[in-house]
């Protein structure tokens, strides 16, 4: 079953997470509100009327539920990207791009992260793949010439 073919309330009952209005409200927002990753500032921004202590504990329960991943872009800000996920609520591994003019951080989700082969007795449990460069954006306004 596809990630965006079930309802958002469905998502969170699979996810095993309590549904309440808030709860729901920050999910429909991350959802459907951020084409890309995003900080809890921005989701701050987003929904003024919630507040920041309770937008930040159901970031965390999304992330522990594999909902969202983490992002560690190197702003110093943590970065959360909506997981796209298959039946087994795995989260599909994939690169991000943060730009160094405008400094949003970008999922290019057909962009997987490479298989790093490891050493005998080691075992990957997870992967960030942050490459740095320049948006689409600010090529156009030439924003990185300056």
């Amino acid at each position: 079953m596809a990630h965006l073919d079930i309802s958002d309330e469905q998502i969170l009952d699979n996810a095993g997470i309590r549904l309440t209005a808030v709860r729901l409200l920050i999910w429909r927002k991350v959802r459907h509100g951020f084409s890309d990753a995003f900080s809890l500032a921005d989701l701050e921004a987003a929904l003024p009327t919630v507040d920041r202590s309770t937008i930040f504990r159901t970031l965390t329960l999304l992330s522990e539920a594999h909902l969202l991943h983490d992002i560690d872009d190197g702003s110093g800000s943590q970065k959360y990207c909506v997981c796209h996920l298959d039946d087994t609520r795995q989260c599909f591994g994939h690169v991000h791009l943060t730009c160094r003019c405008c400094h949003r951080t970008f999922c290019l989700k057909d962009v997987h992260i490479p298989s790093v082969p490891l050493p005998n007795g080691f075992q990957m449990e997870e992967a960030e793949y942050v490459v740095k460069g320049i948006c689409p954006q600010c090529i156009d306004k030439g924003t990185h010439l300056k």
